[in-house]
Formats: C-alpha cells, structure tokens, sequence
C-alpha cells in the first residue's frame, strides 16, 4: 500500500494536479473575494470561516477525477485489481495519496490566507483542527465518487454531482466550528471527527464494490 501512496504521490506531483495546482487554486478563490465582496474588514471576518472551507472544498473536486481514471486508462488497475492487497486496502492508499497531495497543503495553508479575510485570531486553532480533521472525509467521499463514475469518459462534472451533497454536512459542521471557536465549539468538532472516522472506516469497502462492478 505504502508503494501505490507514494506513487500518486509522484504522478500527482509530475502531472501538476498536485500541491501547485491545488493550493493556486485555493489562493485564487481566496484572493478575489475581497473584489466581490468588497474591503470591509468586519464583513470579511464574518465570511472568512465559510469562504476558507468552500474554498478547501473546490480545491479538493480539481483532483478527483485522477484518483482512478489515469489507472484505468493506461490498464494498471486491473493489474493492481490482481494483486495481492484488496480493492478496499487499494482504495485506502488511493484516498490517502489524494489527501497528502490536497487536503494536507490545504490545511497548511489556510492559516496565512486566513489573514488575507481578517479572521479573527482566536479562529485560528479552530480553522486548523477542522480542516485537518475534515479533509480526509473529502478525500475519502471523492474516491468513493471517483469509484464509481471510474471508466465514464468525461465524468468530471457526474463525479462533482455525486460528491458535493455528500461534502455538504462537514462543510457546514467545519465553518460552524471556525465561526463559533471563542465559545469552544468541541462539540461541533466532535461531530466532524465521528463523520471522518466513518467515512475512514465504511467508504473502502463500498469503493471496493464499486470498482469491482465496474472491472468486470
């Protein structure tokens, strides 16, 4: 598994759909906001915790279609669908590599770019937490997605169809938490860890499924 992790790694990096794109993309949504918006520091504090995470949620969709379409057009998964590790252990390795290469710069990131929307300084450590807690259940739900919608020539729009109501209650949980982080939100949190925990736990082998139903 640790091998197929560091080859997305690699491939993801080398095709640009990797760190550069992903945290370009974030940068950009972030950037232009205040030109929509306006310049107003309060109503940009405000607004912050929601926009870091919708921004963190696109950036996540730009990679999806990766995870197994390159896989499965260049024949390697049904080489690895051969292999000794199980669909769901590959699945594992797949959303983890995508996770490592999106959700992880994204994380890193949206603490300096959160003094670009003038968060408020005790959001910080909340903005943190979730999104470093949150971003693998969308790296998770986006294989289960990429799972399904695998070998569906141009299903990158199917797949964000499929994938975006599915992001929808971590999306809310996660900038609830950020907005309400003077008044220790742990339960928010704790409701953010029990969707990632389960999505961790349930979605590789309902990946597995899939897959398997779409290699025969």
């Amino acid at each position: 598994m640790w091998s197929i992790i560091l080859r997305d790694i690699k491939l993801a990096i080398r095709s640009g759909g990797g760190f550069s794109l992903t945290l370009a993309f974030f940068l950009i949504v972030i950037m232009i906001v205040p030109f929509g918006v306006g310049a107003n520091l309060d109503l940009l504090s405000r607004i912050a915790p929601g926009l870091l995470w919708i921004g963190a949620l696109l950036s996540c969709l730009l990679s999806l279609d990766r995870i197994f379409q390159l896989d499965w057009e260049d024949g390697t998964l049904e080489a690895l669908a051969t292999s000794p590790i199980p669909l769901s252990g590959i699945a594992i390795a797949k959303a983890t590599a995508h996770w490592i290469t999106t959700g992880l710069p994204i994380t890193l990131a949206s603490l300096p770019l959160g003094y670009l929307l003038n968060l408020n300084y005790e959001a910080y450590f909340w903005l943190f937490t979730t999104l470093a807690i949150g971003t693998p259940t969308l790296s998770f739900i986006g294989t289960f997605g990429a799972a399904i919608t695998v070998g569906i020539r141009r299903g990158g729009l199917l797949l964000s169809l499929l994938v975006l109501p599915l992001y929808i209650p971590t999306l809310m949980l996660g900038a609830q938490c950020v907005s309400k982080g003077t008044n220790n939100p742990l339960e928010l949190l704790a409701l953010i860890s029990a969707i990632s925990l389960m999505c961790i736990a349930l979605l590789p082998f309902a990946c597995a499924i899939a897959l398997r139903a779409n290699l025969k």
